[in-house]
């Protein structure tokens, strides 16, 4: 084993062990409180923010036009995770830019933020995947994208729920959902929406919805790269890893 792939084992632990811990006072406090203002908001509403929320992740699931990064095999684990960094760099860049004008632009092109910006993380989640060797055109590597990203942005609570498969996926994903329309959209809207709210409705207020876009989204879109890189570690490196307990 080489240096570098002894500060990956030691970095993915880390990560693991943060992932596991239990929720804290004040992450249970917030999660109860979204919770119960979520069961305030009538079904109707869910249901028509889930639908909307499905309808924008299947175009990005399902679009054939993704263009993805190649990289020449062989190719060490570190040239690897070089390409992806440069990768989140660039899509973080975008990101920021993207939220701090819309950010600028007040109310509606607040709105038009929530489309832009999922459809930019969703799409550096394919080329993560791509840079890690990953055939995107695969249904359940697009699923497993699915599961990061629901990772990435949920309570301590979900993700303790969540983890366990990201990390024992060859054994899970077989009783996964057969294609998207059986997937739990209501449940990953829900996990999205409470983890993303403060700092989008923010960015909507006038003035400093600019620096609040921009920052927001540079921030959220670095965390969904660490989570993105570290899930796919997990699947390259996990059998000479030593377990981790809950």
């Amino acid at each position: 084993m080489d240096n570098y792939q002894q500060i990956v084992n030691a970095e993915l632990l880390v990560w693991l062990l943060k992932l596991k811990k239990p929720p804290g006072i004040f992450g249970r406090m917030t999660h109860g409180v979204q919770g119960k203002i979520n069961s305030i908001i009538p079904e109707k509403v869910h249901k028509a923010i889930t639908v909307a929320i499905e309808n924008m992740v299947k175009a990005v699931l399902t679009g054939s036009g993704w263009i993805v990064p190649k990289v020449k095999e062989p190719i060490t684990l570190k040239d690897r995770e070089d390409k992806v960094r440069k990768r989140i760099k660039w899509y973080r860049n975008t990101a920021s830019a993207e939220g701090a004008v819309t950010g600028a632009g007040g109310i509606l092109l607040g709105l038009a933020d929530f489309p832009a910006f999922l459809t930019i993380k969703m799409k550096m989640l394919f080329d993560i995947a791509a840079l890690y060797g990953v055939d995107t055109k695969d249904y359940q590597e697009r699923l497993f994208l699915v599961y990061v990203f629901q990772l990435s942005f949920s309570s301590q609570t979900r993700r303790n729920d969540l983890v366990g498969l990201i990390e024992n996926w060859d054994s899970f994903k077989n009783d996964l959902p057969k294609d998207f329309d059986q997937f739990d959209w209501k449940t990953f809207q829900l996990d999205y929406r409470d983890y993303i709210d403060l700092a989008k409705l923010l960015q909507l207020v006038p003035i400093i919805g600019a620096p609040v876009g921009a920052v927001a989204n540079y921030k959220l879109t670095e965390h969904l790269g660490e989570f993105a890189m570290n899930s796919y570690r997990l699947r390259l490196m996990k059998k000479a890893l030593p377990p981790v307990g809950k």
